[in-house]
C-alpha cells in the first residue's frame, strides 16, 4: 500500500484544472508556498489590521485561483490563460489599492471617490467570478440576488420583506471598505482559523499521517465481522481530525477502503455508502470539523476549545451508528473477518505513528492551555516538521516543506473564495434585517413548537444543500434561523450545532449528494442508489440535532452528557437493528416494532425509568433473537 501524502481532489468544479501541470508548475508551487508563508506570518508574528489581512487573503489566493481554475474547464486556451492571469493581477491590485488609499478615505470622512468605487466594484465582480469558477453558479447567483434586492427590487415589493433600498455608492463602500461585506467576520475566519488548520492538515498528510491512519484502522478492526467496512468508519473518523472535507475524505480513504470492502463481499453500493456516511462524519469530528467549528467560534464568541469538547461525544455516537449498520450487514450476509490481515502489531504501528500523533497532542495541549487556535496551529505546523525527523521514511526536507505549504494554499482556494463571497450575502442580509423577519416567520409557522421548527430548519438545510457547499449552507441557515431557535429556548451553542449537523445532509441525501457521487465512481455503483443507501446509514445526522435541542448532550455538565451519551449509544443500536431487520437471524415484525419503541425510550429526554425500560427491552430482543425458535 502506498503512502498517502495528500488528500486527492475529485475532478469537477471543486478541483483545479490539470492544465496547471505545465512548465510553470514550479513557479506556481513557489508562489503558493509564499502565500502560505504570508498567512503564517500574519497569524503569528504579524500585526496587520483585519481589513488589510483579509483583503490580501482574497488578493493572494485570488491570483492563484484565476491561474489554477480556468474560465471554462473543458476548453483551456492560451488567450484564456492570459485573461485569467490579467484577472488575477487585477484582484491583487484591489487589495493593494485598499491598503494604499484607506487612510485617504478616512481623511475625507468616509466619502468614497470615483476610484474607490471602481476598485470596490472590481473586487466584488472578480470575487463573484472566482466563486463561479471554484464552486459553481449558485453562490454568485445568491450574492447577486441579495445585492439587487438591496439596490433595486427590495423597494418594489410589499409586505414583510419590503426594503427601502440603498445607493450603489453606499453598498460598494460597505462591501469593500468596512467589515460588513467581503472582508468582514466570515473573511476573518477564512484568513485565520481555516487557512491555518488546512495548512496544518497538509503538513500532517505530507508527513505520512494518512498512511498511519489506514494501517491503524486495518489492524484494530481485522478480527471483527465486517472489518473492512469498519476500517472505513474508523479511518474516516481519524482522517476527519485533520481533513474536515467530506468529498476529500471520501476520495482519499475510499480509494483504499472501498475496494477492500468489495473484495470481502460487500456490494459496491453498500461499500460506497459506508465510505460516504463515514466521510461525512469527518466534518463532525474534532478538532478541525471543516470550517464550521471556526465560524461557530467566531460567531458565538464561545471558545473554540469548548466547541470541540462539546462536539466530541456526538461525533463518537455518529460513527458508532454507522459502525452498527456495517456490523449488522456483515452478520446478515455472513461476511467474516478481513481477508487482508497483515497482522501488524498495534504497538508497532503506534510507535511508528509517534511523529504523526505528537503534533496533534501538542495542538490539543496548546488549545487547552488557552492559546488561540491560529497561534496553536502555527506552532503545531512547526511541531510536524520537527517530529517528522523521528521517522526515517517521512523526514521533511526543504522540498517537502515547500510542497506542503503549496498544497495547503492550493487546497484553501475554493474554501477561501466561498467564505469571502459569502460575506456579501451575510452583509446584505444584515443590512436589510431579513434574518430577523425570517426568524419571526419560522416561529409563526411552527406555532412555537420546537420540533416543528426543527423540521422546517431540516427542510431548509436540505434545499440549500442541493446547490451550496456544506459551509455555505451552514452560514446561510444559521444567520436565518438561529434567532428563532434561541427564542424557543435552545442555547446558542446547541442552536449552531443543530444547524451545523443538519447542513451535512447534502453530502448523503439525493438528488444532490457529492460525497456519495464521488464514492460511487470509485465503487462502480449507481450514484442515486448509493446516495439512498448512504442516507439510510446516516440517520444519526437527523437524530442527534433533536437530542441537542431536548437533552444535555451539548449544553449540560460532563456527568449529564455522559449519562445521555450511554443511553443514546444503546438507542442508536436499537434503531439500527429496527432499520436493518437482522441480528443473529432475521427479526420479526414484532421485534422490529419493539426495537423502534426501545430506541424512542432511550432517546427520550429525562425520565430515567423510561430509559431503563428501553435497556430491558433491548436486552430481551437480543436474547430472544439469539435463541433458536424464540420469537415475539
Amino acid at each position: 500500500m502506498g503512502k498517502i501524502d495528500s488528500v486527492p481532489k475529485p475532478r469537477g468544479k471543486d478541483s483545479p484544472s490539470t492544465s496547471a501541470a505545465s512548465p510553470g508548475k514550479t513557479v506556481i508551487t513557489w508562489i503558493a508556498a509564499a502565500v502560505a508563508l504570508f498567512h503564517i506570518w500574519a497569524n503569528t508574528l504579524g500585526n496587520l489590521s483585519d481589513l488589510w489581512r483579509n483583503s490580501l487573503h482574497l488578493g493572494l489566493l485570488g491570483i492563484l485561483g484565476f491561474i489554477l481554475y480556468p474560465w471554462f474547464k473543458r476548453r483551456v486556451t492560451k488567450i484564456g490563460k492570459m485573461i485569467s492571469l490579467l484577472l488575477g493581477i487585477l484582484i491583487l491590485s484591489t487589495s493593494i489599492y485598499l491598503i494604499l488609499f484607506e487612510e485617504a478615505l478616512h481623511i475625507r470622512n468616509e466619502v468614497p471617490s470615483a476610484f474607490d468605487l471602481v476598485f470596490a466594484g472590481l473586487a466584488i465582480v472578480l470575487a463573484l467570478e472566482l466563486a463561479r469558477r471554484t464552486s459553481g453558479y449558485i453562490i454568485p447567483a445568491l450574492a447577486i440576488f441579495f445585492l439587487t434586492y438591496v439596490l433595486w427590487w427590495g423597494k418594489l415589493i410589499e409586505g414583510l420583506f419590503s426594503f427601502r433600498g440603498m445607493t450603489l455608492s453606499r453598498v460598494l463602500y460597505r462591501m469593500f471598505f468596512t467589515d460588513e461585506g467581503l472582508f468582514g467576520m466570515i473573511a476573518s475566519i477564512s484568513s485565520t482559523y481555516v487557512f491555518m488548520f488546512i495548512l496544518f492538515a497538509a503538513f500532517l498528510l505530507k508527513s505520512g499521517g494518512g498512511d498511519f491512519i489506514i494501517r491503524l484502522s486495518r489492524t484494530l478492526t481485522r478480527k471483527i465481522s465486517g472489518g473492512p467496512g469498519l476500517v472505513a468508519v474508523l479511518a474516516s473518523g481519524l482522517m476527519g481530525t485533520i481533513s474536515g472535507s467530506a468529498v476529500a475524505n471520501t476520495v482519499s480513504t475510499g480509494a483504499i477502503t472501498i475496494p477492500m470492502m468489495k473484495r470481502t463481499g460487500f456490494t459496491p453500493k453498500f461499500a460506497a455508502a459506508v465510505e460516504t456516511a463515514s466521510s461525512t462524519g469527518g466534518q463532525l469530528m474534532p478538532p478541525i470539523m471543516g470550517a464550521g467549528a471556526f465560524i461557530m467560534a467566531q460567531w458565538t464568541q464561545i471558545p473554540y476549545a469548548s466547541i470541540i469538547a462539546a462536539a466530541l461525544l456526538p461525533a463518537v455516537l455518529y460513527f458508532s451508528s454507522v459502525a452498527f449498520y456495517v456490523f449488522l450487514e456483515a452478520k446478515r450476509t455472513g461476511l467474516g473477518k478481513s481477508q487482508e490481515d497483515k497482522s501488524e502489531p498495534v504497538g508497532q504501528i503506534l510507535l511508528e505513528g509517534i511523529p504523526f500523533l505528537m503534533p496533534i497532542v501538542f495542538l490539543i495541549i496548546m488549545l487547552a492551555a488557552g492559546f488561540t487556535p491560529t497561534y496553536s496551529a502555527g506552532f503545531a505546523i512547526l511541531a510536524v516538521i520537527i517530529s517528522s525527523w523521528l521517522s526515517r521514511k517521512n523526514r521533511m526536507a526543504l522540498s517537502s516543506i515547500v510542497e506542503a505549504l503549496a498544497t495547503g494554499a492550493k487546497n484553501m482556494i475554493p474554501t477561501a473564495i466561498l467564505l469571502v463571497t459569502a460575506g456579501i450575502i451575510v452583509g446584505t442580509i444584515n443590512m436589510t434585517g431579513v434574518s430577523i423577519t425570517f426568524s419571526h416567520l419560522i416561529v409563526d409557522w411552527s406555532g412555537a413548537s420546537l420540533l416543528l421548527a426543527l423540521l422546517l430548519v431540516t427542510g431548509a438545510s436540505l434545499l440549500l444543500g442541493m446547490g451550496l457547499p456544506v459551509t455555505a449552507a451552514y452560514i446561510m441557515i444559521a444567520i436565518l434561523t438561529v434567532p428563532a431557535l434561541s427564542e424557543m429556548g435552545v442555547s446558542l451553542l446547541a442552536a449552531h450545532m443543530i444547524i451545523f449537523w443538519l447542513s451535512q445532509d447534502s453530502n448523503v441525501t439525493p438528488p444532490v449528494c457529492l460525497a456519495a457521487f464521488a464514492a460511487s465512481s470509485i465503487a462502480g455503483s449507481r450514484p442515486m442508489t448509493t446516495g439512498l443507501t448512504s442516507w439510510k446509514l446516516s440517520k444519526a445526522l437527523y437524530i442527534m440535532p433533536v437530542l441537542f435541542a431536548y437533552t444535555a448532550l451539548i449544553s449540560g455538565g460532563w456527568l449529564d452528557r455522559l449519562i445521555v451519551f450511554v443511553f443514546v449509544f444503546f438507542g442508536l443500536f436499537a434503531f439500527a437493528l429496527a432499520f436493518a431487520g437482522h441480528l443473529f437471524r432475521p427479526l420479526t415484525v414484532g421485534q422490529r416494532v419493539l426495537l423502534a419503541g426501545c430506541a424512542a425510550a432511550l432517546f427520550w429526554p429525562g425520565l430515567i425509568w423510561l430509559k431503563g425500560v428501553g435497556v430491558v427491552l433491548l436486552a430481551f430482543v437480543f436474547v430472544t433473537n439469539k435463541r433458536i425458535g424464540v420469537s415475539l
